[in-house]
């Protein structure tokens, strides 16, 4: 049995007509921030431990293997400021995983090797360029509830903590309508063959304010209260993130003067979520 661990900070109080099934979290530890999201059911955060990192591979590999793809790929990484792995899960499982990877001058991108002309146009006009990979989901609990968390986490860190504005991600071409459909996703790059997962790959791309606008007008609208909107954004929840992760920043560069001992202290923030 899995046993994962699970975030203590208290949340504020709520009145009796809130929606306490949610609650996003925001730790500052060693001045970076960590984020999660969390309800009854499961949690969604950043891998940290070797346990972590092998049952996410685990499960990327048990889902690679289900559609016939290469898993030489899918040995888990050390953590490195590169990349970060995100999983939803309860006490006992992996549920879900999703990277994201970071663009650098000394590694790229795993999509390169297919789509760099598609690429080098946004990195020419000075845009920061991610990609998500090694997206893997259990049939168990594919809810657009859990998807939405995945991706909603994914775009935090991206957008609000790395500062990306261009997301891209290759996907077989059978999976381009859920894309579109569910976030807005426009392919940018013709159908070609993945080297790493021996399988066919369209390249999708999606901008950081696109999303930002359709979490704004759509968020919170998902859980049973007739949003007509057929998207994930309706099941996003409407946080703040980025005022919050601003806050603690700011906090963090303004506490200069606090003692060593404090600096090294834990921030922790808990949201409830409407």
């Amino acid at each position: 049995m899995m046993s994962l661990p699970a975030y203590h900070s208290n949340p504020p109080p709520r009145s009796a007509g809130y929606d306490n099934r949610f609650i996003f979290h925001l730790e500052m530890i060693h001045g970076r921030p960590e984020c999660a999201l969390e309800c009854d059911n499961y949690s969604v955060r950043r891998a940290a431990t070797v346990l972590e990192c092998m049952s996410t591979a685990s499960l990327v590999k048990q889902m690679y293997t289900r559609k016939g793809y290469l898993t030489e790929g899918t040995t888990p990484l050390p953590r490195h400021d590169n990349a970060i792995t995100l999983n939803a899960h309860d006490a006992h499982q992996i549920m879900a995983t999703l990277t994201i990877r970071f663009d650098s001058h000394d590694t790229g991108l795993f999509a390169d090797a297919l789509y760099v002309k598609e690429i080098d146009r946004f990195r020419a006009t000075g845009r920061k360029v991610c990609e998500l990979t090694k997206l893997a989901v259990d049939p168990r609990y594919g809810s657009k509830e859990l998807m939405a968390s995945l991706f909603q986490l994914a775009y935090i860190y991206a957008h609000f903590i790395h500062g990306v504005s261009d997301t891209c991600i290759e996907v077989n071409p059978r999976h381009v309508g859920f894309y579109k459909r569910m976030l807005g996703f426009q392919e940018i790059g013709e159908v070609r063959t993945c080297p790493r997962v021996n399988a066919p790959a369209v390249l999708l791309h999606i901008e950081a304010d696109y999303m930002s606008s359709q979490i704004a007008e759509h968020s919170g609208k998902g859980h049973g209260y007739g949003s007509r909107e057929k998207s994930l954004y309706p099941y996003f929840l409407n946080c703040s993130a980025e005022e919050w992760i601003n806050r603690a920043l700011n906090a963090k560069a303004n506490g200069t003067h606090q003692s060593r001992h404090e600096r090294s202290a834990v921030t922790r923030l808990a949201i409830a979520l409407s």
